[in-house]
């Protein structure tokens, strides 16, 4: 398998889930910009939207967009608890989160990167951002991972999306929770070897 990934983006998520499984990948680095690969092939040749992740298959298979790309990790790998079973109360809670994460966080992020975004607006978009940090906050109080006992696919997409917080300078004074979580989450070796492969450690 092949993912197609830019460092510290949200593709980061794919990647984790990836290694939780213990899957073999090929990792290939996508310039966003100018949505070329490494060696200069262009990006859109593979993937037409243009967007990371991209997940390529042994049969050439394309699978894209992180949700889906994590759910197919984690059902192809039951032995990693990545998601809970089909048809339980616990997972149904787990795609809660991603779609909590995917559509209220990343999303939320998306103005504060985008360089035509007025200067005005952005610190709305910080207060929003912020107000939804505090609800993740008060989440994992008394959790060790945000949808219950287990880490899942949730858990490497909200790490990921939380990193770029720090970089966009959010104010993340009294969010303990947030910080113990983000120490767990890094300390697994998975999660480790993801960022290390990816240079961001």
């Amino acid at each position: 398998m092949k993912l197609f990934y830019k460092p510290g983006a949200c593709s980061l998520a794919s990647h984790i889930a990836l290694r939780e499984a213990g899957k073999e990948i090929a990792l290939i680095s996508v310039d966003l910009m100018k949505k070329r690969l490494e060696d200069g092939e262009d990006f859109f040749a593979i993937n037409p939207k243009g967007q990371v992740p991209a997940l390529l298959l042994d049969d050439n298979t394309l699978i894209t967009e992180g949700v889906a790309i994590m759910q197919y990790v984690a059902d192809n790998a039951p032995q990693s608890q990545l998601l809970p079973a089909v048809g339980t109360l616990p997972r149904y809670k787990a795609l809660e989160w991603l779609n909590y994460i995917a559509t209220e966080l990343h999303k939320g992020f998306t103005p504060l990167f985008r360089p035509d975004t007025p200067e005005e607006y952005k610190p709305t978009v910080r207060a929003q951002l912020e107000k939804k940090l505090h609800y993740v906050n008060d989440s994992l109080s008394g959790n060790g991972w945000i949808s219950g006992e287990h880490f899942t696919i949730a858990d490497g997409y909200l790490f990921t999306v939380l990193r770029w917080a720090h970089a966009v300078k959010l104010d993340m004074s009294g969010l303990g929770n947030i910080e113990a979580y983000m120490s767990r989450v890094a300390a697994r070796p998975a999660v480790a070897a993801a960022l290390s492969a990816e240079g961001i450690a």
